[in-house]
């Protein structure tokens, strides 16, 4: 493939010989992808002027849409410098960047020549292209090339809406003004994929019309006479490659075996000066873990100003992304999804070939019990990102490994366990009851007691039932522990314990949990020290409080990434303060605005952002 520079108002890009080039078969297509795990999406536009949401701020009527395009006389890009742009997105660790090269306004990012076409080289104060430059950086880089392009245009006289209560015309009257329309956004993909000859084409806004008036099947068939192995996105009624979840870490996998979360570092997508609601990046880290342990990929935005510079917290969280994926390169990209957590309560992933588990750690602690491992012992257990080897046991489908020895990444720590082939993971047999309890008050052994009570509490065993009340002031007297450790720790957690009922499955929580009698309190046990807060998923409750069990700290919690006009239910974040961790294992209650509801829906894209 040869590289031409074109001169004109700016430097494009065009391929020569792409109808050389054979179309492969879909996996081989999106190997790429599959293995990428993280890339970049860039939402830059006009919006970022006075830092209103992008195109939504005037199709919701918040602004009229003169008011909106007048941003178009202060959309500068002086500072804009896409060198930098692609070193920092190369430096987080990203093997992708998607940038929007149009926006639902209508605003194109490079010198569109379609007919009565809005761009920033002919309507913008900067006079110029500013996608090209970016692009052409991109091409020279590691990165692959992705393009979002907007399917609505509100701005153009030939489209059917114009905002939420206006429409232009109806097409069933006008179908040939609608037909100009479509020749007109084909036309501005002709000019993407001849300048740009792009990866992957990210397309957003199908559900204002359906694929026949989209014309999506001859749209397809128009972008890969470019490229024949362009991947699409979900966004053109079904016609794409890969699901794009929006938002919200989805709480069970997608049905798809390629998806990507498209996440906001706050709570906006372009660049708003007065959106301070950052996730940290411990956060947003274990939100790449999340992605990957679900064989998914994380497309993480950022919004630079409207000079082109980009905010410092969002600069923050692409570095500490690079200094993760980094460490733990071979246990982010090409790896595939892991086991439930019916076998271990941490995230994981396997490697490619399937011989390697990752166990993804966010707490600092003393063990790590992986089961149902049948008739594979590992070969090694090691620490991801250093030589350290880990001592293990293992038994009857047990692997236990010591942790002890090992220095605890700031964020998340991953230990690789090692099979000579890949390991065969069965239904352990369930848990029963019978004598447990007399097993447990037998037991010297504190950290595996209170473990065990958490494990068989979690699983709705409640082995303290009739002995003892809620405050432990009434125990027993035939319940006897030989560790007074263990008795103390029973009696701390009394509140939970003497009626617990099954708690919610790992996909919510990563831990294990119980809940009261009416539902309405969610107890989540937490071993060890948690390297930020506690994240709680797919809890369609609001949270009255949240407290620590045993000595009644109320503690702090926030919601992030709750869209107050969706059904959807935000991420729980609960800050737990460690001067205030037990020792053994802390319990956390969180009391909820009635009984529990669990969010299990598919996680899709967003239609509306009133």
């Amino acid at each position: 493939m040869k590289r031409i520079l074109l001169a004109g108002i700016s430097l494009c890009y065009t391929f020569l010989g792409m109808a050389q080039v054979n179309p492969l078969p879909s996996e081989q297509k999106m190997q790429w992808f599959e293995d990428a795990k993280l890339g970049v999406f860039i939402h830059w536009g006009i919006y970022a002027v006075d830092g209103i949401s992008e195109s939504w701020a005037f199709f919701n009527n918040y602004i009229s849409q003169e008011n909106y395009l007048q941003q178009l006389k202060g959309f500068t890009a002086q500072k804009y410098d896409p060198q930098e742009w692609v070193k920092l997105i190369e430096e987080s660790g990203a093997r992708y960047t998607v940038i929007t090269s149009k926006h639902h306004d209508g605003v194109a990012l490079w010198d569109t020549q379609a007919e009565k076409g809005l761009s920033t080289a002919k309507d913008a104060q900067v006079r110029k292209d500013v996608l090209t430059p970016f692009i052409r950086v991109v091409k020279t880089s590691s990165l692959k090339t992705g393009l979002y392009f907007s399917l609505p245009d509100w701005s153009h006289p030939y489209y059917d809406v114009r905002t939420r209560t206006q429409k232009r015309y109806d097409i069933r009257e006008e179908p040939q003004r609608w037909s100009r329309f479509v020749q007109f956004y084909q036309t501005q993909l002709d000019e993407l994929s001849r300048l740009y000859t792009p990866d992957l084409l990210w397309f957003d806004g199908d559900w204002e019309h359906s694929a026949k008036e989209w014309k999506a099947e001859e749209t397809l068939t128009l972008l890969r006479r470019y490229n024949p192995n362009i991947i699409i996105n979900s966004r053109l009624n079904s016609h794409g490659d890969y699901e794009t979840p929006e938002q919200g870490i989805p709480v069970v996998r997608p049905q798809s075996r390629y998806w990507e979360l498209c996440y906001t570092m706050n709570d906006s997508w372009g660049f708003q000066h007065l959106d301070k609601n950052y996730k940290t990046p411990n956060m947003i880290v274990r939100t790449l873990v999340d992605c990957i342990a679900m064989g998914g990929n994380l497309l993480l935005d950022i919004g630079p100003r409207e000079d082109g510079t980009i905010p410092e917290e969002q600069v923050a969280i692409l570095k500490e992304l690079g200094r993760w994926t980094k460490k733990h390169a071979e246990a982010v990209y090409g790896t595939r999804a892991g086991v439930s957590a019916d076998y271990v309560l941490e995230k994981n992933a396997f490697s490619k070939d399937g011989k390697t588990l990752y166990l993804y750690l966010e707490n600092v602690k003393k063990k790590l019990v992986l089961s149902g491992v049948s008739l594979n012992k590992p070969k090694s257990v090691r620490v991801v990102g250093s030589d350290k080897k880990l001592s293990f046991d293992y038994a009857e489908s047990y692997v236990d490994i010591s942790l002890n020895s090992i220095d605890f990444d700031p964020a998340v720590t991953v230990i690789a366990l090692e099979f000579d082939e890949k390991p065969n993971f069965v239904p352990f047999p369930p848990l029963s009851s019978t004598g447990a309890l007399e097993k447990i008050a037998k037991s010297k052994n504190v950290e595996e007691s209170i473990r065990t009570i958490a494990e068989y509490t979690s699983n709705g065993f409640n082995l303290f039932k009739g002995k003892m009340n809620d405050d432990a002031s009434v125990m027993d007297s035939d319940l006897i522990f030989a560790s007074e450790e263990v008795k103390n720790w029973v009696k701390k957690h009394a509140e939970v314990l003497h009626d617990a009922h099954r708690g919610i499955d790992g996909n919510h929580y990563a831990g294990y949990s119980a809940l009261s009698a009416d539902r309405q309190t969610l107890y989540l046990f937490v071993e060890g020290k948690p390297t930020g807060p506690l994240a709680l998923k797919g809890i369609k409750n609001g949270v009255a409080r949240v407290r620590i069990v045993g000595e009644g700290s109320m503690i702090g919690h926030k919601v992030h990434n709750k869209l107050y006009w969706s059904d959807r239910p935000g991420i729980v974040y609960i800050d737990l303060p460690a001067e205030r961790l037990d020792k053994n294992m802390t319990v956390v209650a969180v009391l909820l605005d009635k009984p529990i509801e669990l969010y299990r829906e598919e996680v899709k894209a967003i239609e509306n952002n009133l």
